[in-house]
Order: C-alpha cells, then structure tokens, then sequence
C-alpha cells in the first residue's frame, strides 16, 4: 500500500458527482486498488456524523436520510482496505501533542497512521497537515 486517503477525501468518493469527484476518481484510476487505504479513523469520523444527523432528526424524510447516509458509509468502507490505528500509530502519535502542532486529534491520528505506515496521504487540507513533521501529503482533487 502507498497511499492513505483522508476523510475529505473520502467524502468526495462518496458524493458520486462534481469535479472535486472526477478528479479524484481520474486520480485514483490510475493507480491499483491494492495502493489505497482508507485510516479506520475517517470510518470512525463519518459513523460520528452519521450519527449526529439521526440524532437530530426530527422528521421522518430525515431519519430516512440519516439511515441511508449510514448504509451509503457502510457499503463504502466494505469495499475498502482499512488501515488500523495499530501500535506503531499510537506511537507516532503520542510524540506529537496536537494543541502544540495546531491540528485536530483525529487529523494527528490520521497522520499517524500515514507516517506509521509510510504512507502518502491524500488530502485537501494540507494547511494542517503540513504542520506534522514526517507526513508526505498530496491533493488529488486539485485539476
């Protein structure tokens, strides 16, 4: 595997349309399957929001959605490689402390699970993840 793709990145997987999309999946095309790995962290983020959106709900259309956003997350992370936040991960994160580096805990978890496993990282934030010294990251949305 060389390449570890970041949430937004997946989300973009997940909307199915736009240029953001089919740059990506241009991107992604040329490269086999087996190089790709989703960070069982952005599993961990989407089922969150997921989450939040049903537990907000207040129609049934909205519940509906909410259940069809989890079964869309579901079927997308079934047919992916998932890269666990193991113990080299939990190592390369406990040298860093997000509140100094000015990232989000779970951005740190991603980038640790990168660096862990010498992956490149596919993002559209590079302005955080820049901040991680060690972290090779690129953006395959960009034309």
């Amino acid at each position: 595997m060389t390449y570890l793709l970041d949430t937004d990145h997946i989300s973009i997987l997940g909307r199915t349309q736009g240029p953001l999309h089919r740059a990506l999946v241009a991107r992604l095309a040329a490269v086999p399957e087996s190089e790709i790995g989703f960070p069982i962290i952005s599993y961990h983020e989407q089922l969150l929001g997921c989450h939040k959106f049903i537990q907000a709900a207040r129609t049934p259309d909205q519940m509906v959605r909410g259940y069809e956003l989890l079964e869309d997350l579901r079927r997308l992370f079934a047919t992916a490689q998932i890269v666990p936040f193991d113990a080299a991960a939990a190592a390369e994160c406990s040298r860093h402390s997000p509140g100094r580096l000015r990232v989000g805990t779970m951005d740190l978890r991603i980038a640790s699970i990168a660096i862990a496993h010498g992956l490149t990282l596919l993002t559209r934030n590079s302005a955080d993840f820049s901040r991680i010294p060690g972290l090779l990251h690129e953006d395959w949305t960009a034309p």
